[in-house]
């Protein structure tokens, strides 16, 4: 395989192709795939012209897509990317700005090369496995809040779907826990931004109680890489299997852990 900054840059490239469409592109034609998911037009240009690209710049490399699964390739190569062509659809739909291309190199359970672009912001967030975390280009590090009463901190989107109403009343406990102990509660729609806004300390902790890999696998590896822990609700470090997402600056995650464990 070859180098990973060399994938890394041809992984800021294919963000930017979403990145462009989103910017310069309004939805035309919105499909309902379940319980008030949606996907648009544009996920779908956004996935092909990626998976186009990348296809012809690794050959070698899969890929996994959102909207259309997985490439023949996917199956045998060693390393897959894995896309999310617009993280934030409702909100894309809705002219709330605040969606996100994002996209990992997956080698089994591990992402090496991580690209996120939030386009509407013009943030574009990048890492390497061991290489550190950056936006536009320059080092980003997570917070440096010690304290849960000065720290703002996202929550994930509500469950959707027919076990939305049991889901929920865990999404809704762990938000009140939350409002009663933390300076600010965000509800960004958009685990892409509360990932990178952890790593880059505009936020100090995020709560995403779902893990799907393609949402969730880029902003990981750029979080860790800006220091911040990454943890499953059990408090062990967060994987593909982990059930839950829990994302802080360092000095806050145990305060952060046990108060959403305590919520459950």
């Amino acid at each position: 395989m070859r180098h990973l900054d060399q994938l890394a840059e041809i992984a800021q490239k294919a963000v930017r192709i979403g990145n462009d469409l989103i910017k310069h592109t309004r939805p035309q034609a919105v499909t309902e795939k379940s319980d008030r998911d949606t996907c648009t037009d544009v996920d779908i240009r956004i996935e092909h012209e990626v998976r186009a690209y990348l296809a012809e710049a690794t050959p070698e490399i899969g890929f996994v897509g959102e909207e259309e699964g997985r490439s023949d390739r996917a199956a045998e190569s060693e390393c897959v990317w894995a896309l999310d062509p617009i993280d934030g659809t409702a909100n894309f739909v809705h002219g709330v700005p605040l969606s996100a291309v994002s996209l990992a190199l997956l080698r089994g359970d591990r992402a090496l090369v991580a690209a996120i672009s939030l386009p509407l912001s013009d943030l574009h967030y990048s890492a390497v496995r061991g290489g550190g975390a950056f936006v536009n280009g320059k080092s980003i590090r997570a917070s440096p809040t010690v304290d849960l009463a000065k720290a703002m901190i996202a929550v994930g989107d509500y469950a959707l779907g027919p076990r939305a109403a049991v889901e929920n009343r865990l999404r809704i406990a762990v938000t009140a826990a939350l409002a009663a102990d933390v300076e600010r509660v965000r509800m960004f729609g958009s685990a892409a931004h509360d990932l990178v806004w952890v790593a880059e300390g505009r936020i100090d902790g995020a709560v995403v109680l779902s893990n799907q890999t393609l949402d969730v696998a880029a902003g990981v590896l750029i979080a860790r890489e800006a220091g911040a822990i990454v943890l499953d609700s059990t408090g062990h470090d967060h994987s593909s299997a982990s059930a839950h997402t829990i994302a802080a600056a360092p000095h806050l995650v145990e305060a952060l852990l046990g108060l959403v464990q305590s919520a459950f």
